[in-house]
């Protein structure tokens, strides 16, 4: 049974041939040190330990579980000895700030390298895959003093991060909160209260836990306008950054989960440990929208990630297995039935996932080049990347890992019985990729985001920022013979989400129920008109280079393209008729006749 491997081609394709990653590379600091040739080494690199390391260290993890004794966490076996590995080799540093010893590298090419980590091995990924947002948090809100106490060590991988946010009575409704913040004399706070679902809050791979915490000041006003946001470490550091006494916070219970076994999920409980206010008082959920925005991006790599793992396994399974004839007639005359592959409703499942996973990597690429741009670039080139991310981001998060799920459960049917069986790792794959819809905001709350706040709210400025540049692209290529039946259906659809946009916003001015009626629907026929788009660039880059030379890799971009276009992307429409039905039908039975 094949093992995970590194996709660096395609990866290389999206990054260099379908997104200009060397160009944009050279408009960044350091940009000096990201040639091609530095990236794809990094790439291959990676690949090696991922591949090596952490991949035959997936199923262990999922057999043996973390173990919860009197407060202390042990991880899997060898889970500690790879992270060590992954601290001496400095990946922890590769995007960080070079003044808090990172390598200086765009935030962009951790994201990419947070895919091979994830791959490999989602559950051990997420230790030093939490970190990246709490150091980004302390960097953009925290005080010198906090920056230099904390920053270098978590960059460096000595300490990981975890953000504590929910608690067991207010699930998404963080204004319930009740975990309280009192001043202390030295100016610190003492923090009490229970935090749940606090992935890696507690483990053995590194000397200190940094815990970024929501909780109320005695004198806050009610509900989200009243929450405050603290540093809250499990070892108190002194100013130079040595780890001191510990803290009075400690994991309870780790949660009995259907999947991601090999992280630590746990209680938290906060028994007047010592915390330090980031940001200002009664504006914590504001700062804690900057790790919730990485947070949320990093899911959607997880979605990524399960498709591109049931892909590759299932694709090795369909070539391998003999059942049955094809249809047409034998295509394995020699042995006693076809491989699985050459029949229809197994080339489904298998293209479905491929479009997924490889349309997915551009969307999410695409995303995290926008993150370069929002902090490096021109005036206005902010601007137009800030809008970009704040309609794609809960897009990319609620619809990758809805069709991550969807191809993982395609992985496993593509196995047959096998899939169910625990030792090919399909139904891992399965339960690990079902938290993915749930944690950092359900798809339900990503979709009112994306359709109330990001779309509605801006009276349609962030959409149409997007939506013209698709409408540009289709302009420009209308008249190109390769892929004008790709065009055109784009183009139709590209319409159509400006025209349910307008009649959403109208129908909910009549019936504000109407915003929450649609918003799945909304953000589901948005992820499917975005992929289109991205296979649609795809499809002319590789109509380009066929016209060249012959390829395999190349037709197989443009075919799975036709497939999208032809087998998915009508999806679309079905949301679209589903939201034109109105909120009725969801609002007119009355809670004793359910």
């Amino acid at each position: 049974m094949a093992d995970y491997k590194a996709p660096i081609r395609d990866i290389e394709f999206t990054l260099f041939e379908l997104l200009g990653y060397a160009e944009h590379c050279q408009q960044l600091p350091n940009g000096e040190d990201t040639a091609p040739d530095v990236i794809s080494a990094i790439l291959e690199e990676s690949a090696k330990f991922c591949e090596n390391v952490i991949a035959p260290l997936n199923s262990v993890g999922d057999t043996e579980g973390c173990q919860w004794v009197d407060g202390e966490v042990t991880t899997p076996s060898g889970f500690k000895e790879a992270y060590q590995q992954y601290v001496d080799a400095g990946w922890p540093t590769m995007s960080h700030s070079v003044e808090y010893g990172g390598q200086g590298l765009p935030d962009s090419l951790g994201h990419v390298l947070s895919e091979l980590n994830g791959s490999a091995n989602w559950s051990w990924s997420m230790y030093p895959g939490l970190s990246h947002g709490a150091m980004k948090t302390i960097e953009s809100h925290g005080t010198e003093e906090q920056k230099s106490i904390y920053l270098t060590k978590l960059v460096e991988g000595a300490w990981t991060g975890t953000m504590c946010l929910t608690e067991s009575h207010c699930g998404s409704d963080l204004g319930m909160l009740r975990s309280k913040a009192i001043p202390n004399d030295d100016g610190s706070y003492s923090i009490t209260g229970t935090k749940i679902f606090i992935s890696s809050g507690e483990h053995d791979l590194a000397e200190n836990i940094v815990h970024i915490v929501l909780a109320r000041l005695p004198d806050a006003p009610e509900g989200t306008k009243g929450i405050s946001l603290f540093i809250v470490p499990k070892f108190l550091p002194d100013q130079a950054g040595n780890v001191g006494d510990r803290n009075a916070v400690k994991c309870g219970s780790l949660e009995h989960k259907m999947g991601i076994h090999g992280n630590a999920t746990c209680v938290l409980n906060f028994d007047g440990a010592k915390g330090f206010l980031i940001g200002p008082p009664n504006r914590g959920l504001n700062c804690m929208f900057t790790f919730m925005n990485i947070a949320r991006i990093g899911t959607a790599i997880q979605g990524l990630s399960h498709a591109e793992v049931g892909y590759q396994k299932s694709l090795a399974y369909a070539k391998d297995r003999l059942q049955m004839r094809s249809l047409s007639g034998a295509k394995n005359p020699d042995g006693p039935a076809d491989p699985i592959i050459v029949h229809p409703d197994v080339r489904r499942m298998l293209l479905t996932q491929r479009a997924f996973a490889e349309g997915g990597r551009m969307l999410i690429y695409y995303a995290a080049i926008l993150v370069d741009v929002e902090k490096h670039g021109q005036e206005d080139k902010q601007q137009e990347a800030n809008q970009l991310l704040a309609l794609l981001t809960p897009i990319a998060k609620a619809f990758l890992t809805e069709v991550g799920f969807e191809s993982s459960n395609l992985g496993m049917q593509c196995f047959g019985g096998h899939g169910y069986i625990r030792e090919w790792g399909m139904e891992q794959n399965v339960r690990d990729a079902r938290i993915a819809m749930l944690y950092e905001g359900t798809t339900g709350i990503q979709a009112l985001d994306l359709l109330g706040r990001k779309v509605l709210m801006s009276q349609g400025e962030n959409l149409k920022v997007f939506t013209k540049q698709v409408h540009l692209f289709c302009k420009a290529n209308q008249e190109n013979e390769n892929v004008k039946h790709l065009i055109e259906p784009l183009a139709n659809a590209n319409k159509a989400w400006g025209d349910l946009t307008m009649h959403v916003g109208l129908s909910a001015l009549e019936n504000q129920e109407e915003v929450g009626g649609a918003a799945v629907d909304y953000l589901m026929f948005s992820g499917y008109v975005c992929l289109a788009y991205f296979w649609a660039r795809a499809a002319v880059l590789a109509s380009q280079k066929l016209e060249v030379e012959a390829s395999d890799f190349y037709a197989g971009k443009l075919k799975t393209a036709n497939f999208y276009f032809a087998r998915i992307l009508p999806r679309a429409y079905a949301h679209d008729a589903v939201i034109r039905s109105g909120v009725s039908s969801l609002l007119d039975m009355t809670e004793d006749q359910f």
